[in-house]
């Protein structure tokens, strides 16, 4: 008697609840499957299962074997699946929701060389400034920029630090002068997210936290309406980095203070689970920590 058999049968068996359940599920007689559980207790000198007329129970031991006999079943089903797909053609829809200032020429550049390698996999992209429930709302993966923890039970790929450099535009510092130390933004006119008339920058020792006053001209949460503000000469703001990379920005902003930024961030990958994970789930993470390893890092403002 195959003994792998035996222990799927075994699994089975717990999961049902009885020995008439399981052999429904597997298209097998209840005779079959107690000679399946059996073998095992026998080759393992074990008894796994207490019985009686009305219900099983596991023993000590038979609720060891079965947590390690899952385990090594489930793995055994990926490593199946993995290798499976190895030969097969990534399709279908992949739905992937990311914050609003993702949006701009670098990620369309992402999108195209990605639909180029895999042209039968549609790519259904939301942008939104809110924590997306993945499973809840029906999407594949998330791309998050956080400080903080992420939501248990979720797989968290970290891709890369990110900072918010403080973007300023030439014509701007042209008019105004630029800052050469934290304490000067006050006498600066300044873009932010939120009513905070102070920011907590990071300093050029890693030391985090040190606030710094600063008069709020102009306030949105729309990155983008703020990256454009700064780069008609408005204001500084400190902005995502994505935003000193597209060539939409090109010679109109640029980092002053460079030493400083405002927080640090972690920049994940954020899917449901490891667990039979699908082609076009697992081609387009690999294809965007790629993407993201070669993003050029924001440069100071050259006048």
């Amino acid at each position: 008697m195959d003994t792998l058999t035996s222990i799927k049968v075994f699994r089975q068996v717990v999961e049902s609840g009885t020995f008439v359940a399981a052999a429904e599920r597997l298209d097998l007689s209840t005779a079959m499957v107690s000679k399946h559980v059996m073998h095992v207790e026998k080759r393992l000198g074990v008894r796994l299962l207490n019985r009686n007329s009305r219900r099983l129970s596991l023993t000590e031991g038979g609720r060891v074997y079965y947590e390690r006999c899952k385990a090594i079943l489930e793995d055994l089903e990926e490593t199946e699946l993995e290798l499976g797909s190895l030969g097969a053609t990534p399709k279908g829809t992949l739905r992937v929701t990311v914050p609003t200032w993702f949006a701009g020429q670098r990620l369309a550049e992402l999108l195209e060389k990605y639909r180029e390698r895999y042209p039968q996999i549609m790519i259904d992209i939301s942008f939104e400034d809110r924590v997306v429930d993945l499973i809840e709302e029906g999407y594949d993966l998330a791309l998050r920029v956080t400080a903080s923890s992420l939501a248990p039970g979720l797989v968290a790929r970290p891709v890369r630090h990110m900072t918010f450099p403080i973007a300023a535009s030439p014509e701007y510092i042209r008019r105004h002068g630029e800052p050469k130390v934290p304490e000067d933004l006050i006498n600066h006119d300044c873009a932010g997210s939120d009513v905070l008339d102070t920011w907590s920058l990071s300093g050029p020792e890693g030391d985090r936290d040190v606030p710094v006053r600063v008069i709020m001209r102009f306030r949105s949460n729309s990155a983008l309406a703020r990256a454009n503000a700064v780069a008609l000469g408005t204001c500084l703001s400190p902005l995502p980095p994505p935003y000193f990379a597209d060539p939409a920005f090109s010679g109109r902003l640029g980092v002053v203070l460079p030493d400083y930024s405002v927080g640090a961030r972690m920049l994940y990958v954020v899917y449901v689970s490891r667990k039979h994970l699908p082609l076009k789930i697992r081609t387009f993470i690999d294809f965007f920590v790629e993407f993201a390893a070669k993003l050029p890092e924001p440069k100071p403002l050259v006048l």
